[in-house]
């Protein structure tokens, strides 16, 4: 079968309009996932062609918005395929960092969106791979709160590298946000938002159970967790900036904040008590140092200075 299959489905749904797709033109591409795998994969080669081959920053937002809907609406099948290719750096590398519209001034900046909204899938395809669900579809709260009790502090500091990572990529937003008086950026930016509080869920669960296990953690481990934390908090200027207007999740900030606190107290602790651990072998040292001669006889003792002069000291003989 022809990729032209489904190019019908595709011109209407990216054609050059700064309208975002309609819904009913998103369910037609989506519709194409509840077929033959052959079909859904010719579907996304179409989608993923188009992306590539247009120099256009509205087709191109058009194209990653309907992708954007595949990996948080899809079937299956749709989303496996864009999954798992774009790992081996295959055709459906969503890679568009050096993407630039020529045409005008406005296509010009609109282009920093294009590149901005493709590295936003990028780091949900790779979140996704690292939670093995995909995002915006975590299994229910009580089966995900099993799973989480159930990981290692290494297995969820690695969750939690790469949930940072993703809204440390959000939170670069371009400097035209004016832009989003386009009908077409301000669905982008609400589609991002709801992953987003999906993504922010994510990390409270995660960032919460960490912080029952802080007594237990060794130092290595509490020096990843406060660097994550660290960088989840440089990241909230940039979402005020983006998400201005919307509302905000003050629980989960003060949980990073508190959290970040007793990290913090815990590695003071630590490392207090390394020093004093140091200073005490150093000591132990030091007078070995000083009374441990090997060259002396046994049971005579050093000679010290005395005034001008020097004190003898011959072998213990008796009490004084």
């Amino acid at each position: 079968m022809s990729p032209l299959f489904t190019y019908p489905s595709f011109v209407p749904t990216t054609h050059n309009l700064s309208n975002p797709p309609s819904e009913a033109r998103i369910d037609a591409v989506l519709s194409l996932g509840h077929g033959s795998r052959f079909i859904a994969c010719t579907c996304i080669n179409t989608l993923i062609d188009r992306l590539h081959q247009t120099r256009s920053a509205t087709v191109a937002l058009k194209c990653l918005f309907t992708i954007h809907n595949i990996i948080t609406r899809g079937s299956f099948t749709l989303r496996d395929l864009l999954l798992y290719y774009p790992s081996n750096g295959g055709h459906n590398f969503l890679n568009l960092s050096m993407f630039r519209d020529d045409s005008d001034s406005e296509m010009w900046k609109l282009s920093s969106w294009v590149r901005w909204y493709a590295g936003v899938l990028e780091q949900s395809l790779m979140v996704s791979r690292v939670l093995n669900y995909y995002i915006c579809s975590s299994p229910v709260k009580k089966v995900a709160e099993e799973k989480v009790l159930g990981l290692s502090n290494f297995d969820l500091l690695c969750e939690i590298d790469r949930l940072v990572g993703y809204v440390e990529h959000i939170s670069r937003v371009p400097d035209s946000l004016y832009l989003q008086r386009i009908g077409l950026v301000y669905e982008v930016v609400g589609l991002v938002g709801e992953d987003y509080r999906w993504v922010q869920s994510e990390i409270f669960r995660r960032v919460a159970e960490l912080g029952n296990r802080i007594e237990n953690m060794v130092f290595g481990e509490l020096t990843q967790f406060l660097d994550d934390l660290k960088r989840l908090e440089e990241c909230r200027e940039g979402l005020v900036m983006l998400f201005v207007n919307r509302r905000r999740n003050d629980r989960f900030w003060d949980l990073i904040n508190q959290t970040k606190r007793k990290v913090v107290m815990m590695k003071e602790e630590r490392e207090g008590k390394r020093l004093l651990l140091t200073m005490g072998k150093r000591d132990e040292s030091t007078e070995s140092n000083r009374f441990g001669n090997p060259f002396l006889e046994p049971g005579q003792l050093l000679s010290v200075t005395y005034g001008s002069g020097w004190l003898g000291l011959e072998p213990w003989t008796g009490f004084l």
